[in-house]
């Protein structure tokens, strides 16, 4: 399973406004069968098979396209851990417990 974050920006739209870009980027994300999305104020976490991940990723930016931007650039950060099970929460558990002990 893999953890990753991306960020769908859309450009040539005419406005400093996104939420309507980012919402429809959103829907398409969380269309997608297998794949735990979390939005937070910059990125969207993704949690999944990473095929899964890769589709989704492209429905978001063609739904953004969809939408209205005549460019869209994307970052995305993977970490595709194959020795063992992790999940978004367990990884923030293990830091929090580490600020815990000081």
């Amino acid at each position: 399973m893999a953890i990753a974050a991306v960020s769908i920006t859309p450009i040539g739209t005419g406005t400093t406004s996104v939420s309507t870009y980012v919402a429809a980027a959103e829907r398409a994300l969380r269309e997608e069968p297998g794949l735990r999305v979390e939005l937070t104020a910059m990125f969207t976490l993704l949690e999944g098979d990473l095929d899964t991940i890769f589709r989704a990723i492209r429905r978001a930016q063609e739904a953004v396209v969809e939408a209205g931007a005549q460019r869209v650039s994307t970052v995305i950060k993977i970490d595709d851990r194959r020795d063992r099970h992790a999940t978004m929460e367990q990884k923030v558990t293990r830091v929090e417990s580490l600020l815990k002990e000081g």
